[in-house]
């Protein structure tokens, strides 16, 4: 039944998925080429993940709340959590995806700008894109999709413009805040990605308690 609800979210998103996919594919190209400085494979990534992610999934939001789809599903044998449930899922799904079509685009020779990641890049990604929907779904949830469209929209879209320039600036001044953590790599990538999934965790957990007293 899960997967069957993530099918129709990606089907409600089918308006916006082709595009998304050429993006995915082609958007760490363009942003690696136009990049100045190091780790910029890292940084396109992180950009096409975020992006890709927020369209795909508002997408969704915004056609559910026009068709009052939330309300409907209730109607159905699907159990509240399967629906809060499959949300999480889709982003996972997405982010997956995300990942293939860069290591595609590498694996092609495509553009020689796009550096090969590696595990802790890929588990800091998986981080940050867990912790902005670990906010951002439980806030949709209790308040609903017109009161926290923008909140998203404005990190997402300005991230491109702002987070280039901050790492620019970064690399080229004289700050520094490097600080040695006691760990191996390898110890160091698994805590990102289990970081990740506990967020992603107490983040659905929360969400499901919201929706399982929501009044639709």
């Amino acid at each position: 039944m899960l997967f069957n609800l993530v099918k129709k979210d990606l089907l409600l998103s089918k308006k916006y998925l082709l595009f998304m996919t050429v993006f995915a594919f082609a958007a760490p190209i363009v942003i690696s080429a136009q990049s100045s400085f190091r780790d910029s494979g890292f940084i396109s990534l992180l950009i096409t993940v975020l992006f890709t992610e927020y369209v795909l999934f508002n997408s969704v939001s915004m056609t559910e709340d026009k068709s009052k789809g939330a309300a409907l599903l209730c109607t159905t044998p699907y159990m509240r959590n399967g629906v809060i449930k499959a949300k999480y899922l889709l982003i996972l799904i997405i982010f997956m995806g995300c990942l293939i079509l860069f290591a595609l685009s590498t694996y092609l020779g495509i553009s020689s700008d796009i550096q090969k990641l590696s595990l802790t890049n890929i588990g800091t990604i998986m981080l940050i894109i867990s912790i902005f929907f670990g906010i951002l779904i439980p806030v949709q949830v209790k308040f609903g999709y017109e009161k926290t469209k923008y909140i998203g929209f404005i990190i997402v879209f300005l991230t491109p413009f702002v987070l280039p320039h901050l790492i620019k600036w970064y690399s080229e001044s004289n700050a520094s805040f490097h600080f040695t953590i006691p760990l191996s790599e390898q110890t160091y990538t698994w805590i990102l990605f289990i970081l990740a999934f506990i967020i992603g965790l107490i983040s659905m957990q929360v969400s499901i308690n919201i929706y399982s007293k929501k009044d639709l």
